[in-house]
Formats: structure tokens, C-alpha cells, sequence
């Protein structure tokens, strides 16, 4: 079997989940999220966009419900002995299959938990599985139930972060051999995602995001490619990914003769993730993060600019996002512990002048300061 860990990772992982799920008082939990079922088995599939799903039991038994054309993907890439292969046909609702499943496994009348909060599950899906369980058991929300016991990594997880780290700085040092006035934007992409596969990576969960000019201003990947003008910006975000396991960086390249609104929003990034340093370590939230990055941008007259979340957690993570569901952002009272690999980043877009201005990496939380990932400075990058 095509395994990233050994089976004891596999086995203490499915204890920390029946502990967690008999805390609960769970007698079983359906699992729809990739990354749950990656993290859990190995299980390795983009078959989620159709509909699956990996019924666990308290006692520690498993079955997973799945397509045909899955049905070998899980057995050469998980742990998972037990497959139910739903018959794709006309009007097929897979959801009875897995009520009848759900009764073969002597759960009628069970308190059984759902992982709603999902790009693995569609709102019709919710819909069905609501309608067939209504009256079948105790159905509760159990989105972040595996969430967060994924949010602290092993020491076999941190190295395929810290590999995936590796990986995004030499995709980084790909874009700066290429940066410079007339440079293509394909060219640039094209060199950074080449540097993550030559070096054995992964696709991203997401698309790497790249923007000149104008639109280098905006945070999300859009269509469309074009060259660098002699004065321009170029906003990059990307992710280094080693068995899905990802480490993310932003920056903003300044080309040619910086301006001195570049230079003043490089300092406010700059003093805002040295400030989170000292904040992101035991004994701190989540929110506690957004407040320091809040508290200095608005000091510097950003408000405006800024925006209203500077990072959260990674790890194995499929598309179409590769971040995970605890982000810095206001009120969050999630814990830092450590063993997290946590992305921050400082986004500032001025609409009033078109000045972009980004600075982020990936750290790894201790006992004490967090260690940042990147090989790379924080350094003001000009071309």
C-alpha cells in the first residue's frame, strides 16, 4: 500500500478519535472532509466531489462508502479494510445506501456525528442525509471534530511540513531568477510550480496566486497572464506541498524604483509579523494574533487597507483550499499550542494609491518562540 507514515501513526490517530468521539458521547461519526479521511487512513482521492463517506465507529471499526472508481484508489492508499461500493445509476441516492449501511453496522437509535463544514459535502447532500437520519438517530454537528485534533502535528507530520517548506522556497527562489521588467507572469508561475514538482512535491490544494499592476492588489488567483512594466508590483502567494502537507509564503516584489508608500507599507508588514512573533506561542489565541496585527495597522492609519483575518493553521489539505478552519481572526479563542504549523501573513491592498504590499510565511510553534520554515529573509524584495 502507497502509505506516508507507519500504521502505528495510523493507530494512535483512530485512538485520539474514539477518545475524543467517547468524550462526546459519539457512538459513531461520518466523516466527509478529505483531509479527515487522509489524515485518519491514508486515503488519498480527489473522489469527494462526488459523494462518500468514512463511517466511524466508537469502538474503532471503520467502513467506507464510495464510488467504484475509488474502490481500488482506497485500497492501494489507506488503511481501510472495509469498502461499500454505491452503484451510480439513474436518480441514485446514495444516502439510503448509507442508511443501510448505517444499520448493518447496529447504529439505529445512535447518537452519530456529521461532518457538515466541508467541501466534501453539497448542501443537497446535507439535505438528503438530514431527511434519511431524521428519524434513524441523535444527529449532531461534528465538523471540527477531527479539525482540531489535526491542528497539533506530529513529529512525522512536521517533516513532510518542513519538507514542504523547502519546497516553497526554492519555488520562491525560481520567481526571483525571473523577476524583472519585461518578465512574463506565465514564466514566473510556471518556474515556481516546476520547482515544487522537480523537487517531488505536490499540486496545491489551491491555486498559487499571482497579480501585477492593478492586480496585484488582489488576494485570490485569477485568469490571465501579462509582462511586467519597467515600475510595476507583483504579489505572489504560493505553497510548497509534500504529501499534501503545505507551506505557504507571500510576498510582494517591488520592480523598479520602489515608492515611498511601497517602502511605508513594507515597514507596517514588517513591524506587524515581528510583533506576532512574541504572540504566537503558548499562552496565546488565535485571536490574540489578530489583535496585534489589528492593533498596529490601525495605529498606522490602515484600517482601510488591511484585512479582517492574517493567517491560520495548515496542513494535509485538498482543494479547493489549502487553508484549514482555525484562522487569526477576532474573538477566535483557539488555543496556540505547539507543534502547530501556522501561516501568517500581512495583506495590505491601498485602493487610494494602487500600492500592494504583502509579507507571510510558515512557522512551527514550540514551547517557546516559533520557529519560522523559510530559509528566505524577510527582506524588502526590489528587481
Amino acid at each position: 500500500m502507497a502509505l506516508h507514515f507507519e500504521r502505528a501513526e495510523y493507530t494512535a490517530r483512530l485512538e485520539r478519535l474514539t477518545e475524543k468521539m467517547r468524550e462526546e458521547k459519539l457512538d459513531a461519526v461520518l466523516l466527509f472532509a478529505q483531509e479527515s479521511m487522509y489524515w485518519l487512513t491514508g486515503y488519498d482521492t480527489f473522489g469527494y466531489c462526488f459523494f462518500q463517506s468514512l463511517v466511524v465507529k466508537a469502538d474503532g471499526s471503520m467502513v467506507l462508502i464510495t464510488r467504484s472508481a475509488d474502490l481500488r484508489q482506497a485500497r492501494h492508499t489507506s488503511t481501510i479494510d472495509n469498502i461499500v461500493v454505491w452503484v451510480d445509476r439513474l436518480n441514485a441516492d446514495p444516502t439510503m445506501d448509507l442508511k443501510n449501511l448505517l444499520s448493518e453496522m447496529d447504529l439505529l437509535g445512535a447518537r452519530i456525528g456529521i461532518e457538515y463544514d466541508t467541501h466534501g459535502m453539497t448542501g443537497r447532500v446535507a439535505r438528503l442525509i438530514d431527511n434519511q437520519l431524521m428519524s434513524f438517530g441523535q444527529i449532531v454537528d461534528a465538523s471540527y471534530l477531527v479539525s482540531r485534533l489535526r491542528l497539533i502535528k506530529s513529529p512525522a507530520e512536521i517533516a513532510y511540513v518542513e519538507r514542504a517548506a523547502a519546497l516553497a522556497d526554492d519555488a520562491l527562489d525560481a520567481a526571483l531568477a525571473l523577476i524583472a521588467p519585461g518578465a512574463d507572469e506565465a514564466d514566473i508561475l510556471a518556474a515556481m510550480q516546476g520547482a515544487v514538482f522537480a523537487g517531488g512535491g505536490d499540486y496545491p490544494a489551491n491555486e498559487f496566486i499571482i497579480g501585477s499592476g492593478a492586480d496585484a492588489l488582489l488576494c485570490r488567483y485569477k485568469a490571465g497572464r501579462r509582462k511586467l512594466d519597467a515600475t510595476d508590483q507583483l504579489t505572489l502567494e504560493w505553497a510548497g506541498a509534500s504529501a499534501h502537507y503545505h507551506a505557504a509564503m507571500m510576498r510582494t516584489v517591488i520592480i523598479g524604483e520602489a515608492t515611498h508608500r511601497h517602502q511605508e507599507l513594507y515597514s507596517a508588514c514588517l513591524e506587524t509579523i515581528r510583533a506576532i512573533e512574541t504572540v504566537l506561542r503558548p499562552g496565546h489565541t488565535f485571536g490574540d494574533v489578530f489583535d496585534t496585527h489589528a492593533r498596529i495597522m490601525d495605529e498606522r492609519g490602515l484600517t482601510r487597507h488591511r484585512l479582517n483575518a492574517c493567517g491560520y493553521s495548515l496542513g494535509a489539505r485538498f482543494s479547493p483550499s489549502w487553508m484549514e478552519h482555525q484562522m487569526f481572526h477576532a474573538g477566535n479563542t483557539e488555543e496556540i499550542l505547539p507543534d502547530m504549523s501556522l501561516f501568517v501573513h500581512m495583506i495590505i491592498m491601498d485602493s487610494d494609491t494602487g500600492a500592494a504590499m504583502t509579507l507571510g510565511q510558515t512557522y512551527l510553534t514550540t514551547a517557546e518562540a516559533p520557529r519560522a520554515l523559510s530559509r528566505h529573509s524577510l527582506d524588502f524584495l526590489n528587481r
